[in-house]
């Protein structure tokens, strides 16, 4: 079927949920977090640049928007579930890259192949345009449960993404991450909350929980 496969593909996107099983009071496809993810990138790219850095921007919007790619494949899995240990986050990775892998291999033309493992290969790694991805990733995991959290979801696992998003987030040596914690998460943290959980106290200990180690 060739590209065309690829393309009616991204229509899957739409309809993964991210946070399955969950109450949520705002539903987040997995095509619109991608999406966010890029804006995010971008934008903390543009903070890394005005620092010195060199983006390599073809890089960043390859891994951004694609990086969640394999999910068509096997959906969003929860995330204390894919953590739950070093070893099944490996053999879900694994299984996610094997069947991109097949999927490119059985369909793209052959003129084409190596393009489409390059671009939908997992983007994480330690170069910068690898860690913007991290952190965007993150960040998008930051808002959408605090979108949940500001409305009075008590769901502890939306606590749990906060405060995990956010000490990995602040593991990551960058000047956007720098800049994201002091100039953007205030604002966040500041809004009018009528929440009856406790946002900003949550943020606090996030925020110290590298210094206690």
């Amino acid at each position: 079927m060739g590209i065309h496969a690829y393309f009616r593909s991204l229509n899957d996107l739409e309809r993964i949920i991210r946070c399955p099983g969950k109450f949520k009071f705002e539903e987040h496809s997995v095509a619109a977090h991608s999406w966010k993810v890029v804006q995010y990138a971008k934008t903390l790219a543009d903070i890394e640049e005005k620092n010195g850095a060199s983006i390599d921007w073809k890089k960043l919007y390859e891994i951004t928007s694609s990086h969640d790619y394999g999910e068509i494949f096997i959906g969003d899995i929860k995330t204390p579930v894919k953590h739950a240990s070093p070893e099944l986050r490996l053999l879900i990775q694994k299984v996610e890259e094997g069947m991109v892998y097949n999927f490119i291999e059985e369909q793209i033309p052959e003129e084409f192949k190596e393009i489409f493992h390059n671009q939908l290969r997992e983007g994480k790694d330690h170069s910068l345009e690898g860690l913007i991805l991290e952190v965007a990733d993150k960040m998008d995991q930051v808002y959408e449960a605090f979108a949940e959290l500001k409305r009075g979801n008590t769901e502890k696992e939306f606590i749990k993404m906060y405060r995990d998003a956010l000490i990995k987030i602040n593991t990551i040596p960058l000047h956007c991450v720098d800049y994201f914690l002091k100039n953007i998460l205030p604002d966040m943290v500041n809004d009018e909350i009528t929440s009856s959980v406790d946002i900003k106290r949550i943020t606090e200990e996030a925020l110290s929980y590298r210094d206690q180690k």
